[in-house]
């Protein structure tokens, strides 16, 4: 629905909503002639709107305030705001963050102050779009009731909704929509003669419609308007066969943005499907990030993170691989370097784990913060120069080639700290065991030299 014209926003006033939607007309996409017309005909969003819940309740006493709802395209966001107006009979003023600007906004929150019996719902659509400026201006009278805001975004509101605003707001989480719920819509639409596609009279199996409903991927209104388009290829009375389909499943597109929630959504669940040993779940999430078009370098970047940070000493092999990986993937470039990646990733879901560097340094972290610094040892002290030599320093330093597996005895620190604990998992049990001896070795060591000094 486009902008109203802001002079006659509240022309006819006077005359109540009507408490049925309009007949859609025919021109209007198949998604929106399908709108739900009340919260009961939503579907899915059980965890919201199941009978009893706080949105529902609120709706029937016409007793909410600002509203916020997140999710992904497709999900409802929009039904769900012309439902609610709707039913509490309210004033519905939509606008899209995208093509609005300030002036405009300003005179819709003027004419809604002009009149307040209107209980205008003003419904943003892609909340995120408006800048802090244009969401502060918002503030006062969604602060005094004159609008209720309903936002929709498909971003994170705790990054791009303003705190004061977010306070003020109930926030709901919308999720994709399953594809049995989905397919039942698809199904209705075939056959509905009054929003629907019923004139056209075309059939189709519900697998058809369910793998339909999978390739869209959770997105109602893609698949309605790809049934649309599916339809209208076709004669009257004509089913639609997996030939059909197969030429809408070529031109699928992952859903995927390039630095919002879907990237770092999904290349967490990459980083713990890798650090859990699942190299299947790590090879999907690999496929759809770069089905995406996610840069493989980032991939990369984040695999030699993980080489260090989860499987360390466990595998010492891992860095050195996932740095070539890296360099690979800049000199060899798409599609290519797919499988250097899927090579890496394999690789580093497999091998055995341990963080053992990660906390250690941590420990190393802690103790800096936590204690007073301690100053380097005399006998580990540089003596170049006439000023360190007189001063001491290098005195009594041990050179550990000159005893056993250089084990000296000495202490590098004035006090001595346990940092690092080495795991049992692949090579790093070796250094376990070696820790062990040397630890033996120290404790035993003679302080008397077995040859002479050396720096």
């Amino acid at each position: 629905m486009p902008s109203p014209d802001q002079s006659d926003l509240f022309a006819d006033e006077a005359a109540p909503p009507p408490a049925t939607a309009p007949r859609p007309s025919a021109h209007q996409p198949l998604a929106a002639r399908m709108r739900p017309r009340s919260l009961a005909e939503v579907v899915g969003q059980t965890h919201i709107l199941k009978p009893g819940s706080l949105l529902p309740r609120l709706v029937a006493q016409n007793r909410f305030g600002s509203l916020l709802f997140y999710g992904p395209p497709g999900c409802g966001k929009t039904s769900i705001a012309e439902a609610i107006a709707r039913e509490t009979q309210s004033r519905f003023v939509r606008i899209n963050a995208v093509m609005s600007n300030v002036a405009e906004l300003r005179e819709i929150l003027a004419a809604a102050r002009r009149r307040p019996e209107a209980a205008t719902i003003l419904f943003i659509d892609e909340l995120h779009r408006f800048n802090k400026s244009q969401q502060d201006l918002l503030l006062p009278d969604v602060e005094e009731g004159n609008v209720r805001l309903i936002g929709a975004t498909t971003h994170n509101p705790g990054f791009y909704v303003n705190p004061p605003l977010l306070s003020r707001s109930h926030l709901f989480r919308l999720e994709p929509l399953a594809t049995a719920e989905v397919a039942g819509v698809l199904k209705n639409a075939l056959v509905d003669l009054d929003r629907g596609l019923g004139a056209r009279r075309v059939t189709a199996d519900d697998s058809i419609l369910a793998s339909l409903a999978v390739l869209c991927g959770g997105d109602l209104r893609r698949a309605l308007n790809a049934l649309e388009v599916l339809v209208l290829g076709l004669a009257e009375g004509a089913p639609i066969t997996p030939a059909e389909l197969a030429v809408f499943a070529r031109e699928r597109r992952i859903r995927y943005d390039a630095d919002e929630d879907e990237h770092f959504d999904t290349i967490s669940a990459f980083i713990k499907s890798c650090r859990g040993s699942d190299p299947d779940a790590a090879m999907y999430w690999l496929a759809k990030m770069l089905a995406g078009g996610e840069d493989p370098r980032f991939i990369a970047r984040r695999l030699v993170i993980l080489a260090s940070e989860d499987v360390g000493l466990a595998d010492p092999q891992a860095l050195p691989l996932t740095v070539a990986a890296h360099h690979a993937c800049d000199f060899i470039g798409l599609p290519e370097a797919e499988l250097t990646l899927a090579h890496a990733t394999l690789y580093i879901a497999t091998a055995p784990k341990s963080n053992s560097a990660t906390l250690a340094l941590g420990k190393a972290h802690r103790v800096l913060k936590e204690q007073p610094v301690q100053p380097v040892p005399l006998p580990l002290r540089d003596k170049s120069g006439k000023a360190s030599k007189e001063n001491g320093h290098g005195q009594g330093y041990r050179y550990s080639h000159d005893y056993p597996e250089n084990i000296s005895g000495q202490d590098y620190l004035e006090t001595p700290l346990a940092l690092y604990t080495p795991k049992t998992a692949g090579w790093e049990a070796k250094i376990a065991d070696r820790l062990a001896r040397w630890r033996e070795l120290k404790q035993s060591a003679s302080p008397v030299r077995t040859r002479g000094a050396a720096d």
